[in-house]
């Protein structure tokens, strides 16, 4: 396990169409740049103890595509906002990774502790994060790792806010990043749009607008919001479960009801789906106790969703109708929106 009692990854890592038509940073108009943001206080892997990689850390010879906000779950939300707890907290994550996963060294590349202390993750982020062309290869994104940098927030946050300390530390973090990277804030995500997991917490989730503006805000470019698949668990119930059912239905899952309720059966069929295709694992697959298996997220959706129109008839027919009647066809792309609406 980890550095303490109770601990573990999420457990510790529990890890299209847009709503403004102006883009930011990659698409700003010529003759316009973002501006530099300094770089906030990191705290480097000598400063809070981290232990030497076991393997030499993979760097990518260009710049991530996305940056992954991460909730860490366990141990919970402590009152500790101390530097202290932060290299505590960093430590514990770096054995779990290392220890009970297997891992070469921290699955993330930077973490933000509940008092705003921001640690370096994975072992030579910051340094490639400094010169602005590359970046460090972690482990926290199921089939993404590659084109994502992440940040794990300490805490859980399914049910309550972040500290301000946090917020405002994870707004300058951002910033940074996206600043040295041109990434734009469209592409701002949490990990539950690449994998089916409730990370970063419903309530963290629901403020990553206001961390797209915040961010805008600090270059000094316009916000991007993107269209996103909804993540569906048990007990959701309503048009976007009613949705999945029929579409679970339309893929053979004959037993699956369609009253709008994600009950046991619609997580199982989910679960079926998701093995079928080999994404069993990909929820919060770094999560020691955690149990998302089932969840429907946006890894599933699109190969749920097929092209279809709503006068077409059967189960795929019926879900499209539930969202529009127009006859134009039912892309993977018109489904999220849609979905999205």
């Amino acid at each position: 396990m980890a550095n303490g009692p109770g601990f573990d990854r999420r457990a510790l890592l529990k890890g299209g169409l847009t709503v403004t038509a102006v883009g930011a940073l990659s698409t700003l108009p010529a003759g316009t740049a973002a501006a530099a943001v300094t770089e906030p206080r990191i705290y480097g892997t000598a400063e809070w103890g981290a232990r030497p990689p076991r393997a030499p850390i993979p760097v990518e010879n260009r710049r991530p595509t996305y940056i992954v906000v991460h909730h860490t779950v366990e141990p919970g939300n402590t009152d500790d906002f101390s530097r202290e707890r932060a290299f505590w907290i960093s430590r514990a994550i770096q054995n779990f990774h290392m220890d009970t996963r297997g891992w070469i060294d921290t699955g993330q590349q930077f973490t933000n502790s509940r008092g705003g202390h921001i640690t370096e993750g994975r072992h030579r982020s910051l340094e490639i994060l400094r010169g602005g062309t590359r970046h460090v290869q972690g482990t926290n994104v199921a089939n993404n790792n590659s084109q994502v940098i992440g940040i794990e927030n300490e805490g859980l946050y399914t049910q309550v806010d972040v500290p301000p300390a946090l917020w405002n530390s994870l707004v300058k973090l951002v910033a940074y990043i996206a600043s040295q990277y041109r990434i734009p804030t469209m592409n701002i995500k949490g990990h539950r749009d690449f994998n089916s997991t409730e990370c970063p917490g419903g309530v963290l989730y629901r403020r990553l607008p206001e961390l797209r503006q915040a961010v805008a805000r600090e270059l000094g470019v316009p916000a991007t919001e993107p269209a996103e698949w909804p993540l569906l668990k048990p007990g959701d119930t309503g048009r976007d479960v009613l949705v999945a059912q029929h579409l679970l239905r339309a893929r053979g899952a004959r037993d699956v009801p369609t009253d709008g309720v994600f009950g046991a059966t619609t997580r199982r069929a989910v679960a079926r789906f998701a093995d079928a295709h080999g994404l069993g694992g990909h929820t919060c697959y770094a999560g020691a106790h955690a149990d998302e298996r089932g969840f429907l997220g946006a890894d599933l959706w699109p190969l749920l969703a097929p092209t279809t129109t709503a006068d077409s008839g059967g189960d795929a027919g019926r879900a499209a109708a539930l969202l529009t009647r127009d006859p134009e066809p039912l892309t993977p792309h018109r489904w999220k929106a849609l979905l999205n609406a």
